[in-house]
């Protein structure tokens, strides 16, 4: 051992245990978040939400973060009291928005007096309507009114979460392995996407019979879990505050002025407008991907009584998918070549192996939930390589060029495939890895890189002016979607209102190209920005292509 532990931050295990902590928490919080994307077909089926129904309930997500500013508050609230309060308070408000929003789509809502409030109330929101942004109009189903409300607050609690554990990333890790465990905590958490895909429809068809509020539920339980591993957080942080003399909810207090100094930073505008197209292009595609997927490839039944049809094989699927995250993940650590070769070979099988059971048992979500598998190997790769090597700026532009040809590809060439089915899914299986690779490049390059633009006490406030830019794209995005899915199927929405078409039906037959072209082009936005921050990393000197850890500083575990 090549460094003195006198706090638990010098201990590798110790700060690696309170960054477990931290993922966890953010991995039932990623659930949660998408918890309807897989079902949205069954969302029109059973509750009568359309498409804009649909976009403008998860759009509502961050109404409050950005049109309340309470991001902004969120900021504040972290730099006066700390990372454990603070990741406490986030935890406590999901688990009060999950609730709600479970609520919301149960049966017992839907003939309860509150449903007849809200399909009577909220149709008009002064100001809010004039400017166009109220998050409800009239004639939105009630359930997804109220739903709507409830993911308003848990908007506030994850977002609140995520500049936390950011910041509580930065103080465990900060001169160390900081940009690896960004890519950890994120690739971890972002295997939450999958397990959403996998258990959501599973939980929503349990026994035979369709019913939405056990998917919903199923979140709920995971908010409880993440609120528990933040108290447990809580009691470490205080620890380590102990000891290092540390008392963050007194020291730099926060200022307005603060805010202002942020703002001037030239460098910090460019990473937030890459930040708000990188999650503009993605989190808002994750809501709709399965039902692109399931309009635009050919799904065959499956006989009811084979294996391919038991919901034992959900378990099977998660169990493999578990292992190809875990060995890609592991052979990051193994400094012994032939088990690093190892591991990845056992994670290459598995993952071939889990494409294959999505492709025998014709789901849509099984295909989508690879999205974030091949993160999980890389980005921990690409986390270690900056904290090195640096090119921190280099990976952003390489992400954009991903980003651009995922879209178009589903836009024009996965739908040439339609009616050769096999085909069709390898083309979407090999698209959406590549597409979560490049997701992959923005917590291991662009969130280490915040450090070396701000001041740390104030490092809080700029990552939240940086989730609250982020936020606007993150509530406008699901919002355009699902208006230009209807506007540009006019067919599938007037079948739905004079009754000749099947909800069923419909609710698979979209036309996706214009939104994913839409995606495309924020892509080519990210790229062009992408390039002029390297020209003024270059001309600034903001340090985004050197690396984190400096050759002096040795650590005491570096994955090669």
């Amino acid at each position: 051992m090549s460094e003195k532990i006198q706090t638990l931050r010098d201990s590798a295990a110790m700060r690696w245990t309170a960054l477990l902590l931290l993922a966890l928490g953010m991995f039932c919080s990623y659930i949660f978040m998408d918890i309807l994307s897989p079902i949205k077909d069954l969302m029109e089926s059973t509750r009568g939400w359309s498409s804009s129904a649909f976009g403008t309930e998860e759009g509502a997500e961050v109404f409050l973060n950005v049109f309340v500013f309470f991001l902004i508050f969120a900021g504040i609230i972290l730099d006066k009291m700390g990372v454990r309060f603070t990741a406490v308070l986030s935890g406590a408000v999901m688990l009060v928005g999950a609730l709600i929003k479970w609520y919301a789509v149960t049966d017992s809502f839907m003939n309860s007096g509150l449903a007849t409030w809200f399909t009577n109330n909220l149709n008009y929101i002064p100001l809010f309507d004039e400017l166009g942004v109220s998050p409800f109009y009239e004639g939105m189903p009630a359930s997804a009114k109220f739903a709507a409300v409830g993911f308003m607050i848990f908007g506030c609690g994850v977002e609140m979460a995520g500049i936390t554990v950011s910041r509580g990333i930065v103080k465990w890790f900060k001169g160390r392995e900081m940009a690896l465990a960004m890519g950890s905590e994120m690739a971890l958490a972002r295997l939450g996407v999958a397990t959403c895909m996998i258990f959501s429809p599973y939980f929503a068809k349990l026994g035979g019979s369709i019913n939405v509020s056990r998917s919903v539920a199923f979140g709920v339980v995971l908010m409880m879990i993440a609120l528990i591993m933040f108290i447990v957080y809580f009691f470490m942080d205080s620890k380590l505050d102990k000891q290092t003399g540390e008392a963050e909810e007194k020291d730099d207090p926060f200022k307005v002025s603060d805010i202002k100094l942020i703002l001037k930073n030239k460098g910090f505008w460019l990473v937030s407008l890459l930040c708000v197209l990188y999650y503009s292009a993605i989190f808002p595609f994750q809501k709709y991907a399965v039902n692109m997927l399931q309009c635009n490839l050919s799904f065959s039944a499956v006989d009811p009584n084979s294996f391919w049809a038991s919901e034992s094989l959900t378990i099977y699927q998660y169990i493999v998918m578990l292992v190809v995250a875990a060995t890609a993940f592991m052979s990051n650590f193994m400094k012994n070549k032939s088990i690093k070769y190892g591991l990845l070979l056992v994670s290459i099988a598995a993952l071939i192996c889990y494409c294959y059971m999505g492709y025998m048992r014709q789901s849509a979500e099984s295909v989508f939930a690879v999205f974030p598998l091949l993160a999980v190997g890389i980005t921990p790769i690409l986390g270690n390589y900056v904290d090195h090597k640096g090119k921190a700026a280099s990976m952003l532009v390489l992400g954009s060029l991903l980003l651009i040809a995922c879209h178009l590809t589903f836009a024009f060439i996965l739908p040439l495939f339609k009616g050769s089915a096999a085909t069709g899914f390898i083309v979407a299986y090999l698209t959406i890895l590549v597409l979560g690779s490049s997701f992959s490049l923005v917590p291991a390059a662009l969130w280490p890189s915040v450090p070396k633009l701000v001041d740390s006490k104030i490092i809080g406030s700029a990552y939240a002016l940086i989730f609250w830019i982020q936020n606007i794209g993150l509530w406008l995005f699901p919002i355009l979607i699902g208006k230009v899915l209807d506007k540009t199927n006019p067919d599938i929405v007037q079948g739905l209102a004079n009754g000749t078409l099947d909800a069923e039906q419909a609710a698979v037959s979209y036309n996706y190209t214009w939104p994913l072209v839409m995606l495309a082009c924020l892509g080519i936005a990210a790229l062009l920005i992408g390039l002029y921050l390297k020209v003024v990393d270059r001309q600034k000197h903001l340090g985004l292509e050197e690396p984190n850890i400096k050759p002096e500083v040795v650590e005491e575990i570096i994955p090669e």
